[in-house]
C-alpha cells in the first residue's frame, strides 16, 4: 500500500521535479491540510524556499483563491495545489503559469486518490499518452461504442489533441495530479453515449445503472437523467446553449488505476476508459465557456480514429 509520503515524493520528484535552488509553494486548504502538509514535507526536505498556505475551503470550482494566495503562486517556481475546489480554471493559476511557475493541481483529492492515483511511474504514462496521441493525431473523425449502447462519432476539425502526463517539467505548464489522459475539444460529435462508471453528482454509478445522452449538432439534446438535467438547466438560464456543449472527448492513460473509485479526478484518468463532457472546453482548447464542466466515464469502450480500431492502454 502506497503511503502519503511515498506519493507525495512522486509528486514533488517525479512529476515537479523541484530543485534546491527553487522555490516551492503549497496551496491547500482546511479540509485538505494533511495531503499539503505531506507535500511541503517532502518540499522541504529539497528546497530551503518551500512554504504551505492554507484558506478556507472555496465555494466553487474555478472560483478565484484569496488575493495574497494568488500572489504567493504567482512568485513561485512550483506550486502543489490539493485543494477541494479546483484551481485549474482560475486567473490565480493562469498567471503563476505566465510567470513561469511549474503548477500542479489536486482539485478535491482525497487520501485514497492520493496515494491511488500517484503509485504510478509517470514516465511510463507520458509514454501511453504519446502512444494514443500518435494513433489520433491526424484523424478527421473519432468513433466510440460500448457494449451498453454508446455510439458517438465526433469531428475534429482545427482542433489540437492534448495530454495531461503528469511530467511537469518545463516553466510555464500545468497538470492535473493524479494524471494520465489524451484529450481533445471536438468541433461537433453526433450521437448517443452511456455514462456507466463514474459521474458528479452520483460517484460510482450502480452495475446496471447508466446514464444517457444524446447528442445532436455538438450538443447535448436529451439527458436521461434528472439530477444532471437541472444542473444543464440551471447553467442554461445563465449561458444558454453553452451548457449543452459537447465540450471533450478524453482517453484515460493511467495503467496505474486498477479499478473506478467514484472520484471524476481518478477514474478518467484510468486506462482503458474514455470520458466525455460537456459544458466549458474554453480551458481545453475551444471556444466555449459555461459554468459547468460535467465529465462522465465510460468502461470499455472501442474507439475508431476515422474508422481504424486504435490500441487503447490498459490497467495493469
Amino acid at each position: 500500500m502506497t503511503t502519503r509520503k511515498s506519493a507525495a515524493e512522486t509528486a514533488v520528484r517525479q512529476c515537479l521535479a523541484l530543485e534546491s535552488d527553487e522555490s516551492c509553494v503549497i496551496v491547500t486548504d482546511d479540509k485538505r491540510e494533511p495531503i499539503g502538509e505531506s507535500l511541503y514535507a517532502v518540499a522541504s526536505e529539497i528546497t530551503d524556499d518551500a512554504s504551505i498556505i492554507r484558506y478556507p475551503p472555496g465555494e466553487t470550482h474555478g472560483g478565484e483563491p484569496p488575493a495574497p494566495v494568488a500572489a504567493a503562486m504567482a512568485g513561485a517556481d512550483v506550486v502543489l495545489a490539493p485543494t477541494t475546489k479546483s484551481l485549474s480554471h482560475t486567473r490565480a493559476r493562469t498567471e503563476a503559469n505566465d510567470a513561469g511557475a511549474r503548477v500542479a493541481t489536486l482539485p478535491g483529492i482525497t487520501e485514497d486518490v492520493f496515494t491511488t492515483g500517484l503509485d504510478a511511474d509517470y514516465e511510463s504514462i507520458a509514454a501511453h499518452c504519446e502512444n494514443v496521441r500518435e494513433q489520433v493525431a491526424d484523424a478527421e473523425t473519432v468513433r466510440v461504442t460500448t457494449p451498453v449502447g454508446t455510439d458517438i462519432t465526433f469531428a475534429v476539425g482545427s482542433r489540437a489533441w492534448l495530454s495531461d502526463t503528469g511530467i511537469v517539467h518545463e516553466p510555464g505548464i500545468m497538470s492535473n495530479l493524479p494524471a494520465g489522459e489524451v484529450f481533445i475539444s471536438p468541433e461537433t460529435a453526433e450521437g448517443t453515449f452511456v455514462v456507466d462508471g463514474t459521474m458528479r453528482p452520483h460517484g460510482l454509478l450502480e452495475d446496471g445503472q447508466q446514464l444517457t445522452f444524446e447528442v445532436e449538432d455538438g450538443l447535448v439534446t436529451h439527458i436521461s437523467d434528472d439530477e444532471i438535467r437541472e444542473t444543464v438547466e440551471t447553467a442554461a438560464d445563465e449561458v444558454g446553449d453553452a451548457a449543452y456543449n459537447l465540450a471533450e472527448l478524453g482517453i484515460g492513460t493511467n495503467v496505474a488505476v486498477t479499478e473506478l473509485v467514484g472520484s471524476v479526478l481518478l477514474d478518467e484518468k484510468a486506462g482503458g476508459t474514455v470520458h466525455i463532457a460537456v459544458g466549458d472546453n474554453a480551458g481545453i482548447g475551444g471556444e466555449t465557456e459555461a459554468p459547468i464542466h460535467l465529465d462522465g466515464i465510460l468502461r470499455e469502450p472501442t474507439v475508431f480514429a476515422d474508422g481504424v480500431e486504435i490500441d487503447l492502454p490498459q490497467a495493469e
